[in-house]
């Protein structure tokens, strides 16, 4: 749930008037955030990882910016399920090709997020995606799926991707090019269990999570930070966006067990139920990490079909 905020300011983001948390750090800090200050947040651990990545100020589709993203405390669940790729492919622009585990096998997720602490305050977001072949990279090697599947790098197209608040909607879908929507999502991870639901548009269940937390395992700052690439088409041209997880408390299963995923008549539901998942074979899930999330830039996709 989010903390319950005393008073809101409305800010001009790109011509969209957004309400945030009044005495917030978007309200104060307007993305240049003051390192200092968060550190001195007991629900932060440590701030040297964003010391390390500087903000530069950029101009963007919403505005004057600085880049990248903070996220100084976040949790996120994923659950990575089998699909076949003519499903995969009815879905993905013809510019993209799935990561294939086998012949015809693709890779689908379902990923849960809870942003603590960062740079545009509180929120929480789900996702549907596919995992895609890197543009540009040419035939995969083994090497380089098993890197992906190990989380150290990770390319992927999104098909569906709501956030709990309005600025996040809009420097999502403006900023990014992401297929954004704002509806409640509730998520809860801690050390025994993920509690997650999505709403749909008329308040019903969307797609709905509870599952056991894998054993966890901790991390020093800066020791496990692994990327992620994602694809989106902007004004008719192609960008990569990268993120980067430094992860300090995570843990993974294969072929997980006793995993309750309630599919509702929503958006997000209708995007996985069209992947046709044939099987969950992993759930990761970080109980505490940090994220710099860099605004997109403009990338080359080839064709490949």
């Amino acid at each position: 749930m989010s903390p319950t905020q005393l008073s809101t300011v409305e800010v001009d983001l790109g011509g969209h008037l957004v309400t945030v948390p009044g005495g917030g750090l978007y309200d104060r800090f307007r993305m240049d955030t003051d390192l200092d200050e968060v550190a001195r947040d007991p629900r932060v651990s440590g701030v040297d990882f964003f010391r390390q990545l500087p903000k530069v100020k950029v101009d963007s589709r919403i505005g004057e910016t600085f880049t990248p993203n903070f996220y100084y405390r976040m949790s996120s669940a994923r659950l990575t399920m089998l699909a076949r790729s003519r499903a995969i492919l009815s879905r993905l622009p013809q510019e993209l090709a799935p990561l294939e585990v086998a012949p015809g096998i693709g890779l689908v997720s379902v990923m849960f997020f809870r942003y603590d602490v960062c740079d545009i305050d509180f929120y929480t977001e789900a996702a549907v995606g596919v995992a895609v072949r890197p543009a540009r990279h040419g035939r995969l090697g083994f090497a380089d799926l098993l890197a992906g599947l190990d989380n150290d790098h990770l390319d992927s197209y999104v098909l569906s991707l709501p956030v709990s608040t309005h600025i996040a909607q809009v420097r999502g879908h403006d900023g990014y090019g992401f297929p954004k929507w704002v509806t409640d999502i509730d998520v809860d991870i801690d050390a025994s269990r993920i509690t997650a639901r999505v709403a749909d548009d008329s308040g019903d269940t969307d797609l709905s999570l509870s599952v056991a937390t894998p054993a966890q395992t901790e991390y020093r700052s800066g020791e496990r930070v692994s990327t992620l690439t994602s694809y989106t088409s902007i004004a008719g041209a192609w960008h990569a966006t990268l993120s980067q997880t430094n992860v300090l408390s995570a843990g993974s299963v294969s072929l997980p067990r006793n995993v309750d995923l309630t599919l509702g008549r929503g958006r997000l539901s209708e995007d996985l139920r069209s992947l046709a998942p044939i099987k969950t074979v992993r759930l990761d899930v970080i109980t505490e990490g940090q994220l710099a999330l860099h605004m997109p830039v403009p990338t080359s996709v080839p064709t490949r079909r």
